[in-house]
């Protein structure tokens, strides 16, 4: 029987697999995903019960997230007709990606870069230039701009996941200034780095900055993302490529009274700062690991030949890490979410005793 169209296409999409989900482990130490434990639960229950109080949801969120965009706005100093939301930011990438690309827009980035972006690049078929890093995990601005002549699109996560390394802010900005296509920079991670580049899209047109409240503020469960770009980027994104109603009531109330307390993210983002540089300081003691820079709250360490009998040891010990296997000339790359002091100290006795 003859294949119909549609079946067809089914079978290429299955056959081009997609972002992987790390394995959902119960009762383990979660230092696989980037997640932000620092933060009280208390924190998270407070804000759910304000939310539902808050929430009627046999109604549409008419007016919720202007709402929410003025808390925004207010949290990052940004005018609101700069900023736009979306359903965690994947989904904000997805829209600029699909409606700004085609098959014959080059996308520039590094490699490795964030998953999902680069899954969605191949769904599209949109083609990709992307630089490799160098041996101690860091990007030669140089070649970087040198690219960019042949690339329609710049996508930076910016600090990079998965190796933490960020370009200094002199540098993103003299590339962003040189680049005459869209500029896509993701700040997932940003506020465990040193500086953003969101003020900028006040005088760069081609600029679109991407965060999150999964991150920093430990929200990753209500999916809740958004972009500062040009008011007219904005005004068109808003209006036409958004969904009319892109996240839940529960998720815009909860977003704006996460804002209203943003005092206890900045509280769990200066802790785990700290907790990084204990990490990284604690795991280069050892001369069977090779531990690289970050600016992210998580950190890459290459623990050569040994790194399937480290992530083993480390599952029996009830602890999930990101397992990455090869970057580049590097053979076996982990990465380690920084958790509470409690947590990365598990991590850290557990890695001892593995050694030992």
């Amino acid at each position: 029987m003859k294949k119909r169209w549609f079946e067809k296409k089914v079978e290429e999409f299955l056959l081009r697999g997609g972002y992987e989900k790390p394995e959902l482990q119960q009762g383990f130490l979660k230092l696989d995903s980037n997640e932000n434990y620092v933060i009280s639960k208390q924190f998270q229950s407070d804000l759910i019960s304000e939310a539902k109080k808050n929430s009627d949801v046999r109604e549409y969120p008419l007016g919720g997230v202007e709402r929410l965009i003025k808390a925004i706005s207010k949290f990052i100093k940004i005018p609101s007709s700069m900023i736009g939301v979306g359903n965690g930011s994947d989904q904000i990438l997805d829209l600029i990606l699909s409606n700004f690309s085609s098959k014959q827009t080059k996308v520039l980035t590094s490699k490795p870069t964030f998953g999902f972006f680069e899954e969605r690049c191949k769904l599209y078929s949109i083609p990709l230039i992307a630089l490799p890093f160098s041996n101690d995990m860091k990007l030669n601005i140089k070649e970087f701009t040198k690219q960019s002549k042949k690339a329609n699109i710049l996508y930076l996560d910016s600090p990079n996941n998965p190796t933490g390394f960020q370009f200094s802010k002199n540098e993103l900005q003299k590339l962003v200034k040189s680049f005459d296509g869209l500029v896509i920079i993701d700040e997932a991670y940003g506020e465990f780095s040193n500086y953003s580049l969101a003020n900028m899209v006040k005088s760069q047109n081609n600029l679109v900055v991407v965060q999150t409240l999964s991150k920093s503020f430990g929200l990753a469960g209500l999916r809740l993302g958004y972009f500062i770009a040009n008011k007219q980027f904005t005004e068109a994104f808003n209006k036409v490529l958004q969904y009319p109603y892109p996240l839940s009531t529960l998720t815009i109330e909860s977003g704006i009274s996460a804002l209203e307390n943003s005092q206890q993210m900045k509280d769990a983002v200066r802790i785990i700062k700290k907790e990084r540089k204990r990490v990284i300081e604690t795991l280069r003691k050892y001369n069977t690991f090779e531990v690289f820079d970050s600016e992210a709250n998580f950190v890459l360490f290459d623990a050569h030949g040994s790194y399937q009998r480290v992530y083993t040891a480390l599952s029996e010990q009830g602890i999930s890490i990101r397992k990455l296997g090869k970057i580049e000339k590097h053979e076996g790359c982990l990465r380690v979410t920084i958790g509470t002091k409690e947590m990365n100290s598990k991590f850290l006795l557990a890695i001892r005793d593995w050694l030992q």
